[in-house]
């Protein structure tokens, strides 16, 4: 990808600073790969962020030394050779840290470990310190995501073109994939969910063997990873005429979907949103059938804060993009779900999901 712009890198890094100043850490040590990217601009899979109040090293192998002077030029480059926490004690002793933050909701006991075993310093945990910097996306990060939004949207409409009775669930999730990347996707941001028929009733039923077949509906759930950020959406179509029972329950999760994103404003909670979906499902009489939280936020990651569920307290604030997906399912029936993408802009949100939401009914297949 192109590199992440300086000054972009140098606000985070203040960000980052000023809380470090007010939990009274003097460095970090930052390990996972999402918050080394966001903080840095690095994208290989392997390096480490030493940061402290005036100095920040980029910690990596001869694999990615030159990369990372390309990606990362407001960093000093380390390349280590021998033992990673060799090197880090260097560091430690050179810059004379006394108290080093850790990602405690990252690292395994065994790495925590070996750190806390081999490091010169004592370690601090900082919780959820880097995620909460990347809840809100600044116009470079909206921007990468737009485009990874556009093309799901795009494979959307291509592959319902190529869907027909006869073919796999497979085989359809590897259509979609495979035009998702020719149009510039790094790769799948989650594995595709191709569910038909009673299979739709599986809010997770990732692509099977199964043959789609004239009466199914089916429900598409997917996303591409663009210059790392993601993008998730899911659509529900119908292979030939839908019985009445299944048509029923998409205009309620439709009308579910629209009212819940139309409600996302800046000031609410998390779970003020997934109320209003919820409600009207339960209201028309299918509460049990809608099981999962109604969305979550987008990012590097495509599961990250914040959280619309019953127990979602993050206020919503200006430039967080989440998605709102209702979905009912019936055992041994079919199930239906909607989602879209959706930036919260004060009393305004902007979906940026931009594939129709009617209902689809594909037949006529030549």
């Amino acid at each position: 990808m192109a590199n992440v712009n300086e000054s972009i890198i140098d606000s985070r890094l203040r960000k980052l600073r000023d809380r470090m100043s007010n939990k009274n850490i003097e460095a970090v040590l930052i390990c996972k790969r999402e918050n080394y990217f966001y903080l840095s601009g690095f994208t290989g899979s392997s390096a480490f962020l030493l940061i402290s109040k005036t100095d920040a090293f980029l910690i990596t192998d001869f694999r990615y030394t030159e990369q990372s002077h390309i990606q990362a030029p407001d960093y000093e480059i380390v390349e280590y050779q021998g033992k990673l926490i060799d090197t880090l004690n260097n560091l430690i002793r050179r810059m004379s840290i006394k108290k080093l933050g850790f990602e405690d909701n990252y690292l395994t006991v065994e790495k925590f470990n070996q750190f806390k075993e081999g490091l010169e310093t004592e370690l601090l945990p900082i919780g959820s310190t880097i995620e909460q910097l990347r809840l809100i996306k600044d116009e470079e990060e909206l921007v990468q995501i737009k485009k990874a939004v556009k093309i799901a949207d795009d494979g959307f409409n291509h592959v319902i073109k190529y869907i027909k009775p006869g073919i796999k669930e497979i085989e359809i999730a590897a259509e979609l994939e495979y035009y998702m990347k020719k149009q510039g996707a790094l790769g799948v941001s989650f594995d595709t969910i191709v569910a038909s028929g009673k299979r739709a009733a599986l809010p997770h039923g990732v692509a099977s063997e199964k043959v789609v077949e004239m009466g199914d509906v089916i429900t598409l759930d997917f996303g591409c990873i663009y210059n790392n950020y993601c993008s998730d959406m899911t659509r529900t179509v119908f292979l030939g005429e839908p019985n009445k029972e299944i048509l029923k329950i998409y205009n309620i999760v439709l009308k579910a979907q629209i009212e819940a994103s139309k409600s996302a404003f800046a000031g609410l909670k998390g779970k003020e949103i997934d109320s209003v979906a919820r409600n009207i499902i339960k209201e028309n009489g299918y509460g049990p059938n809608f099981g999962h939280s109604l969305g979550h936020g987008v990012g590097i990651e495509v599961h990250e804060e914040p959280r619309l569920s019953i127990s979602g307290e993050v206020l919503l604030e200006n430039g967080m993009v989440v998605t709102v997906e209702p979905g009912i399912y019936v055992e041994g029936f079919g199930g239906v779900r909607i989602e879209d993408m959706v930036v919260i802009n004060d009393d305004n949100p902007e979906i940026l999901t931009s594939s129709t939401k009617d209902i689809i009914i594909l037949e006529n297949f030549s």
